[in-house]
């Protein structure tokens, strides 16, 4: 071919220079397979080795912990309060929730019909029996028994003049008729009636202007008026104008187990029974008064009965309605005592802790009787002299040294 006219195309290109390699890494020598598995059992053993030590502490530190105390090794005491179990004379109390009753409430009315002219008393005010409390409009009352007191005496003029016809009839018996005589005796005895009929209507027309003072016929405290000065009343009415309650004495109605019965009729059998009025926080003591009644049925609903008792109540501390907790003494007891603290409540029952001699502690099962006034009266599992914690329980365990506690 000439020169300058090359031929075209990929046949004519001109070979591509072969790209560099890069340069292989020279590799790791290789252990035969014998030491590999030599290496292997190496890692094994260590491994197993390790685990094996782990569990032998962790076996160590359980074995410790729940093994006893070596011989030598000093126990931490308990510190606790104690106390010890006397003899004491106790009160038996029955408890139960009363209610206070007034012994009387008058609802106050008006006996007759008219206005009220005045009152002449306050909301609240204490008043005695024969005090006047409201004056009713007396002046047609008054008229009333001006009427009936002078037919009483037409009807007493009228008869003295028929008993003096009379004995003239018979002074002139031997010239006055049998008939006439009678006749007259008949009209002394119709003015006779007729001056009784008259001091009758007398009587009761006295007795209604008197209606027209109201007065409160017991001693209390009078409650909120309903009527007013100016307003006219009815006998008929159902609406008090006031209503007196008496306050002193009081009484307090409460409730007690019918299985009681025995103990309190025996106790009412010894002499009057003491009751004490407590408020709802049963702390609170508000009365002393006395048992007077034991109700005569038993409520089979509830299988409870009723008492009530009396309180003299000059400070006006019960007030009707009231509801209080009642607490009947019923005997007198001579038994052990600890501090109620001491008694402990478990599932099998009560139990208090007792220091032995050696300062351990023992739990001692016990049958409690009552618990009064921070103190129980234990009926079994004690014995007089012995102490008993009363503080610090939740730390001890029978066998449990012990050691008074700070301050105690």
């Amino acid at each position: 071919m000439p020169s300058g006219n090359w031929p075209t195309g990929a046949c004519c290109r001109r070979p591509a220079r072969p790209r560099p390699r890069p340069p292989i890494p020279p590799s790791r020598p290789r252990l035969p397979v014998a030491e590999i598995s030599s290496l292997w059992r190496s890692r094994r053993v260590v491994i197993g080795a390790g685990l094996g030590a782990v569990v032998l502490v962790a076996f160590l530190l359980l074995r410790g912990a729940s093994a006893p105390a070596q011989p030598g090794t000093a126990e931490v005491a308990v510190p606790v309060v104690v106390s010890l179990v006397t003899i004491k004379t106790v009160p038996i109390y029955l408890d139960g929730i009363g209610t206070v009753q007034a012994s009387n409430t008058v609802q106050i009315r008006s006996r007759v019909d008219g206005q009220i002219l005045e009152v002449r008393f306050r909301e609240g005010q204490e008043v005695k029996a024969g005090d006047v409390l409201v004056m009713v409009d007396p002046r047609p009352f008054e008229a009333n028994l001006k009427q009936m007191a002078a037919n009483l005496l037409r009807d007493k003029a009228q008869l003295v003049d028929a008993k003096a016809q009379l004995n003239r009839l018979i002074q002139l018996k031997d010239f006055a008729s049998r008939q006439s005589v009678d006749t007259q005796r008949a009209s002394v005895a119709q003015f006779e009636a007729l001056v009784a009929a008259d001091q009758a209507q007398v009587d009761y027309a006295r007795t209604q202007l008197d209606y027209t003072t109201v007065r409160s016929p017991i001693d209390g405290r009078t409650g909120i008026r309903q009527i007013d000065v100016g307003n006219v009343v009815h006998a008929a009415d159902t609406s008090p104008i006031v209503t007196v309650t008496q306050f002193t004495p009081i009484s307090v109605v409460f409730t007690l187990n019918a299985d009681h019965l025995p103990v309190i009729t025996g106790g009412t059998a010894r002499g009057p029974l003491t009751v004490y009025a407590f408020a709802k926080d049963n702390s609170t003591q508000l009365a002393q008064g006395r048992l007077d009644l034991v109700d005569n049925q038993i409520d089979q609903a509830t299988g409870t009965v009723k008492l009530k008792a009396s309180f003299a109540n000059a400070d006006h501390r019960l007030w009707p309605g009231q509801f209080v907790n009642a607490r009947l003494q019923v005997a007198v007891h001579e038994g052990l005592t600890v501090p109620a603290t001491a008694v402990q409540h478990g599932p099998n029952g009560t139990y208090a802790w007792v220091i032995a001699r050696d300062q351990t502690a023992q739990m001692r099962p016990v049958t409690v009787l009552q618990i009064q006034d921070g103190q129980a009266l234990i009926q079994a599992g004690l014995e007089a002299g012995q102490r008993v914690v009363i503080d610090g329980q939740y730390k001890l365990q029978p066998g449990s040294m012990t050691a008074p506690a700070a301050g105690a």
